[in-house]
């Protein structure tokens, strides 16, 4: 897939949206932090849940006060299906119980935008609903693709929704070698949720969503 075009983004109306940084940089930017993650040896990660199909680690975040997660598991589809479920687009929001709107803000390119969506409340409303401005990104990686996205700083707030904020996460997707109907997925996710949360609960939410995640996707791609 090709790199963004540079320069500013424009709305439909003509009107400058507002200030970002060039989208070219910010995806080759993220494109290379989720490699990175990609890439940190086995030592540095704890399990944080594990299931029959799906595991969760985590580690401290260098990016805020909480904790990187990462997820795996196999997925019975072809890589191309999977990360069009995953990746911003009307699948999403069919099968993903967590999230109750999502909109497209703006197109880059085809494999790049600037999106907006909402989450439901967790934990018996603990954790009440949610609004995320992101960044999103979807690239070639190996045999495979990457889907990932960062948030913005976007000022337009709407009041019943307290605005979280996704530091560098993503998810890769790759054909398994000995069934390449069959895809590994693995997810690098470290949101803070900001509000008045306790920690602990943020990180019992996040590695039980995580896993719910692996069974909603699964089974909306065996009814697709």
């Amino acid at each position: 897939m090709a790199e963004p075009a540079s320069g500013r983004v424009w709305t439909s109306q003509g009107k400058p949206m507002e200030d970002l940084p060039d989208a070219a940089v910010l995806a080759t930017r993220l494109k290379n932090t989720l490699i990175q993650y990609h890439s940190l040896e086995d030592d540095k990660w704890r399990v944080a849940k594990k299931m029959k199909d799906v595991t969760i680690w985590r580690k401290p975040s260098e990016e805020f006060n909480g904790y990187l997660f990462k997820a795996q598991g196999v997925i019975d589809d072809v890589v191309n299906s999977v990360i069009d479920h995953i990746r911003p687009g009307p699948c999403r929001l069919d099968w993903d119980s967590l999230m109750t709107s999502l909109d497209i803000l703006e197109y880059f390119e085809e494999n790049c935008c600037v999106m907006r969506y909402t989450t439901a409340g967790q934990l018996w409303n603990i954790i009440s609903p949610r609004e995320f401005v992101d960044f999103s990104y979807t690239v070639d990686y190996k045999e495979g693709l990457l889907s990932c996205g960062i948030s913005l700083d976007w000022s337009e707030k709407r009041s019943e929704f307290v605005r979280g904020y996704n530091h560098p996460c993503g998810w890769f997707c790759v054909p398994l070698k000995d069934s390449p109907n069959r895809s590994l997925l693995t997810g690098y996710i470290q949101t803070d949720l900001r509000g008045m949360i306790p920690q602990s609960a943020v990180d019992t939410a996040m590695a039980s969503t995580l896993i719910n995640f692996y069974g909603d996707l699964q089974k909306a791609l065996q009814k697709a």
